[in-house]
């Protein structure tokens, strides 16, 4: 008898350690809830909507792994919960993992006593984790948050240099990361007095290295989730470094775990049915906003694609083949699967995209709604901030707007004094955090108290993007306030001229910056990617068309001065274009 009590266990343990394949597949997507289930469902959203909105008061303790997680995982259990995947992983070589909340709540608990045990890591301790698209990323995430330890996310193509002024700016005591980057961390390890230990996620062992996934076989299963304050320190994310050193910015449990149920619920569109698919780079915030908090606040489920780089007929096929509700991209994705065509593929599924991190061009909107049917629906923000403006469904869209300001940010248009501009003046987009900060504002850069108060002014916090807010309440992006041109006393957003361009068959892809002039002090420039078909052209007359083309399209004065053709424009690992590159470089030649 106590021989087959042990065998249970035994299976019962292998059943759920089922880290890198699983024999289990989920229902189809269904919208169809038992009223009891719908209504106990809908309450706990609105719970966490009715904070977003200041209709209640932030509790003083909040874990998102304890208070939603694990309230999905006992829906589950009860059965009050439609039996879909909570995260669903796939790759291109045919491997497959799924797992629902019951089971990443297993899996996150056995993390959580590998970090704290092996690992040696203590509450309010930092780590770093630099980890493509893969199972584990998410696992470490959530274990993070039930030991109330710091998660730092990195990009795989960080180098030995980056990695060492984030060791040593955040002090972080563990580095989490894989084969391929192991040895970049080894070669700066001498000079880092803060690092304890260090957690590879590799098959194999290396030397002075704990292994992960040795260790997560053995670790125990229980483990109770610290009790941590909703101001207490949960992420930690560098910035792109554009104006300096990367900036480290702090977010508490609260401010992203309870600041995008808002965002989730409408911008995102979803529900517990949904499944969820966003593109973006784990060293991306867009990451752990839309692959993390806003799908799990929702129950929804999130699909990954471990996608070493983006190629539209991989992602059309992806649409294509699984049953995926909701769709996020960066917009020059979308502009490259236009580009690639869609007209061929059925997205069964495909019912609402959205996007974020750069402005959509309405002409990529345009075609997008041509060859899909759909709309895209933008949203914006910062690493620094949860969703500040966005189109959601049933708002009218306009094309090239950011949309309305998102609760509980009241947005406007100010000054450099940080006085509100009139409706229709460019100015500074920026948040009121006074008499009431925003709990879902993030806390502070790290250790740079200068920088912290430089963002604001009067009662605003200055996001640094320009933008202009029309009668209706829209916002319109203009652009970063350091990438606004300013020729003979003409102020020229560059977006506007990359949306003129992009409208012309000839280009690809666009970036415009501003260029030296002895005459007007600068003038606009277009660097320009070509389509296929037009690289045989003359480049002086195609020059002259596009020129010519963007006068007729928007105010002549915009037209870009001087065109450069380029075989690919400088990006961030989220595939943003870097003007600032192509600004400096021009300046530099100067």
């Amino acid at each position: 008898k106590h021989l087959t009590k042990t065998r249970k266990s035994i299976m019962k343990t292998l059943f759920k350690l089922r880290i890198l394949q699983s024999v289990w597949t989920p229902q189809s997507p269904s919208r169809l809830f038992h009223k009891d289930n719908k209504r106990l469902v809908s309450q706990m959203v609105s719970h966490y909507e009715s904070i977003n909105r200041c209709e209640r008061e932030l509790p003083e303790h909040f874990n998102f792994a304890s208070d939603v997680l694990d309230k999905w995982s006992q829906l589950e259990k009860d059965g009050k919960r439609p039996a879909t995947a909570a995260f669903w992983w796939i790759n291109d070589k045919g491997d497959e993992v799924k797992w629902s909340f019951e089971e990443l709540g297993f899996l996150s608990r056995k993390a959580a006593n590998v970090l704290s045990d092996p690992c040696g890591l203590q509450r309010g301790d930092r780590v770093i984790v630099i980890l493509p698209r893969i199972p584990e990323w998410w696992i470490l995430n959530v274990a993070c948050m039930r030991t109330g330890i710091v998660f730092i996310p990195g990009t795989s193509q960080l180098r030995a240099k980056d990695i060492f002024y984030r060791l040593q700016a955040s002090k972080a005591k563990c580095i989490i990361t894989n084969d391929t980057l192991a040895p970049a961390v080894d070669s700066v390890l001498p000079d880092c007095q803060f690092l304890k230990s260090k957690l590879i996620v590799s098959e194999g062992s290396k030397d002075g290295w704990l292994n992960f996934q040795e260790l997560l076989k053995v670790a125990p299963a229980d483990h109770n989730c610290v009790k941590t304050k909703s101001r207490d320190p949960m992420l930690i994310y560098f910035t792109s470094g554009s104006t300096g050193p990367p900036k480290m910015v702090e977010h508490s449990h609260s401010s992203y775990g309870i600041g995008f149920t808002v965002s989730g619920r409408y911008w995102l569109n979803l529900t517990p049915s949904d499944i969820f698919w966003n593109t973006s780079d784990t060293g991306w915030v867009k990451s752990v906003w839309s692959s993390i908090f806003s799908p799990w606040s929702s129950g929804s489920c999130v699909f990954i694609h471990n996608l070493p780089q983006f190629e539209p007929a991989t992602v059309a096929n992806t649409l294509s083949r699984y049953p995926i509700t909701t769709f996020c991209t960066a917009s020059t994705a979308y502009c490259m699967l236009v580009q690639h065509g869609l007209t061929s593929y059925k997205f069964m599924s495909l019912r609402h995209c959205v996007t974020g991190g750069e402005p959509l061009n309405p002409e990529v909107m345009k075609q997008w709604k041509t060859q899909t049917g759909l709309d895209i629906y933008e949203g914006y923000g910062q690493t620094e901030t949860v969703t500040i403006c966005a189109n959601v469904k049933g708002m009218k869209i306009k094309p090239g707007s950011m949309g309305k300001a998102s609760p509980p940010y009241d947005v406007q248009v100010v000054d450099d004094q940080g006085d509100i501009l009139p409706r229709g003046e460019e100015g500074n987009i920026a948040i009121r955090i006074k008499p009431t900060r925003p709990f879902c504002l993030f806390s502070q850069y790290l250790d740079n108290p200068e920088k912290t108060a430089s963002t604001e002014h009067g009662n605003f916090y200055i996001t640094g993007d320009r933008g202009i807010m029309d009668e209706e309440g829209y916002f319109w992006f203009v652009g970063r306030s350091d990438d606004i041109i300013n020729s003979s006393g003409y102020r020229i957003g560059p977006f506007e001229v990359e949306s003129a361009l992009i409208q012309h068959p000839a280009v690809a892809e666009s970036a415009v910056a501003s260029s030296p002039d002895p005459i007007r002090g600068e003038v606009v420039k277009a660097f320009v990617v070509l389509a296929p078909a037009f690289l045989s052209h003359d480049p002086e007359k195609l020059a002259l068309e596009l020129q010519e083309h963007v006068k007729k399209v928007t105010a002549p004065y915009k037209y870009p001065r001087k065109v450069e053709f380029v075989q690919e424009l400088p990006k961030t690992v989220a595939g943003k274009i870097q003007r600032k590159v192509l600004r400096n470089k021009e300046w530099g030649r100067a």
